[in-house]
């Protein structure tokens, strides 16, 4: 934990109102400003109780706060310093060691999540229905059971996607863990969309994990692994911009200079990462967009808005669909509850935010819920089909902009 970051903080406390577990408890110790408090008194020589853990546990680690924070906080540092502090002294009970142990030896590793793709369709009604059972043995478990997505067909992508028409720029694509093996449409829209806005699209077939669940779990060693590994099949692959259409991979990816060090934080600074919809706006439309006659509710996936600060760039290219009406989802700048790991983790905080989320969602009467971050649209999907409301169907903006470039209403 850096002392100079701690000291940043003047306790003014902007911060509370933004943090949803302060939101959910109104406990200052459950605040940035208290879980800030609580740093410095480690540093300071106050061993790491299980209480003081527990406080660092409950955090989504959202990056609300670094927004709404006028001081300039870089809490986003501090709670990753801070998280593998907590790995390497607090003693974790047996249980919560082997779900851990469970996550981060399943979710990195595309290839063992692809293995869970028949299981999770065959056991779909099965999941559902024993969620509930599972709640009160094991709550980890159930959240487990209750948020895998459904798993449709899986698109192969080629390594190489031809720009249509005139080749306007060479780019990377992310491919991700959950993104490609649980939702590989939104890949494959991606690509279609690039392609029909002049993009030459290279998809390299060794890239893994990017890192993004270990570096916000406190493994940083695991996350500097996994992006040395990104890095040099993006530089294999011949491009120095990467394109990502997911949220939390993307934030990731834009820190690799700073989690890594001397000659790979230089080929990390040589490659830029840029998310879908910035990269969109910046490269600016050529394809005709169809019309699309859709009430659209955004979703702003915290990774995006607060961590890379992508707020107006989705909302301009859905906005500029003909027939599209996009509509504000009340208190967008409080998180879901998904978080990464979050919600398996603490899947009792993730479930109110989750409901909290839903709530708010389906109180837009749109007809297309959109969003741009995997964990997320798993949250809130779980959370409206608990609710027993009529489903509102998820997409991220990718598919909703394929649709209308392709001249089709229906989104895939």
């Amino acid at each position: 934990m850096d002392p100079e970051l701690i000291n940043d903080c003047v306790h003014c406390g902007f911060c509370l109102p933004t943090c949803p577990t302060y939101v959910l408890w109104g406990e200052e110790m459950d605040s940035p400003r208290g879980r800030i408090h609580l740093m410095k008194q480690h540093v300071e020589g106050t061993p790491l109780t299980d209480e003081m853990a527990g406080h660092f546990d409950a955090c989504l680690g959202c990056m609300a706060c670094v927004t709404a924070c006028p001081s300039g906080v870089r809490y986003d540092r501090l709670i990753e310093q801070t998280r593998a502090e907590v790995e390497r002294e607090h003693v974790r009970e047996p249980d919560d060691r082997a779900l851990r142990e469970l996550v981060f030896q399943l979710f990195p590793y595309p290839r063992r999540l692809r293995a869970m793709r028949l299981p999770l369709r065959l056991s779909a009604g099965l999941r559902r229905r024993i969620a509930p059972r599972l709640e009160r043995i094991n709550p980890s478990l159930a959240a487990m059971a209750d948020l895998a997505p459904e798993t449709a067909g899986r698109p192969r992508l080629p390594r190489r996607v031809r720009a249509v028409g005139r080749r306007r720029a060479v780019v990377g694509m992310l491919t991700g863990c959950v993104q490609g093996e649980f939702f590989p449409r939104v890949n494959a829209a991606t690509a279609r969309v690039l392609a029909m806005e002049g993009c030459e699209v290279v998809i390299p077939p060794s890239q893994g994990c990017c890192g993004a669940l270990s570096l916000h779990s406190g493994r940083p060693e695991q996350a500097a692994r996994f992006a040395r590994r990104t890095v040099a099949a993006f530089e294999r692959a011949g491009v120095d911009t990467v394109v990502v259409n997911a949220a939390g991979c993307g934030s990731t990816m834009k820190e690799y200079a700073e989690i890594l060090d001397g000659e790979w934080a230089e080929r990390a600074r040589a490659i830029r990462t840029v998310d879908l919809a910035e990269y969109l706006v910046e490269l600016g439309p050529v394809a005709r967009r169809h019309p699309l006659p859709l009430t659209v509710a955004y979703h702003d996936a915290c990774h995006l808005a607060h961590a890379q600060g992508v707020r107006s760039q989705p909302r301009a290219l859905l906005t500029a669909i003909p027939g599209l009406e996009l509509r504000e989802i009340a208190e967008s700048a409080i998180c879901c509850g998904s978080a990464g790991t979050y919600n398996l983790f603490q899947p009792e905080a993730a479930r109110e935010l989750g409901e909290r989320k839903a709530e708010r969602v389906l109180a837009t009467g749109a007809d297309l819920l959109v969003s741009a971050n995997p964990g997320c649209t798993m949250q809130i999907t779980s959370a409206i089909r608990r609710s027993g409301t009529a489903p509102i169907p998820v997409a991220h903006t990718a598919q909703v902009l394929d649709a209308s470039l392709r001249g089709t209403e229906r989104i895939a």
